[in-house]
């Protein structure tokens, strides 16, 4: 495998190696040895799966002091694009995003660690996106931001009357306004 690193330090785009045939494919998709050498410890505990239509948006999310996630994401059906926004005070990426394409074609995956928020917009007719966590969902610290805050200018690459997202993320504080990380 392959890990790259993002604009935002601690974020990690990860490309397998593919090994394709008449068959079909083989890759592997996580060694723990390896992801541990590569990027840190991480005790992932959960894993997640999400199936969403074309428009939908989820995010921009994060939970909140000790129960922040890292996240080891990637799309399994489909493709969407990924969005990070590094929302640690102390960090000289404070404020600033990145948007990566997850895609069953090209098999990407993306580690977010801790401080981040994030959110994805579907691009295909369906996608599935699953993700591995290192802590479980705390709805009591819970956060977000807004996806189309002005201050953050992330290009999202739809047509806004196609977009779906719930009205829980349309009610999302401005990042000016939202709780961020030391």
């Amino acid at each position: 495998m392959k890990y790259i690193k993002a604009n935002i330090e601690g974020v990690y785009v990860i490309e397998p190696n593919v090994f394709e045939d008449a068959r079909g494919y083989f890759f592997e998709a996580w060694k723990q040895a390896e992801f541990n050498e590569q990027i840190g410890k991480v005790d992932f505990i959960q894993d997640n799966e999400s199936k969403s239509s074309f428009g939908v948006l989820r995010g921009l999310h994060y939970q909140k002091g000790d129960t922040s996630q890292a996240k080891l994401v990637r799309v399994i059906k489909g493709r969407v694009l990924d969005v990070v926004v590094d929302i640690r005070k102390s960090s000289s990426t404070f404020g600033k995003h990145i948007m990566v394409e997850l895609s069953e074609e090209n098999k990407r995956q993306l580690f977010i660690p801790r401080g981040m928020a994030h959110g994805f917009l579907v691009l295909s007719d369906e996608a599935i996106f699953t993700y591995k966590v290192d802590n479980p969902y705390s709805p009591q610290t819970e956060a977000g931001i807004r996806w189309n805050d002005p201050d953050l200018a992330i290009q999202w690459p739809i047509n806004l009357a196609q977009l779906k997202t719930s009205e829980k993320d349309l009610k999302q504080p401005f990042f000016r306004d939202a709780e961020v990380f030391d």
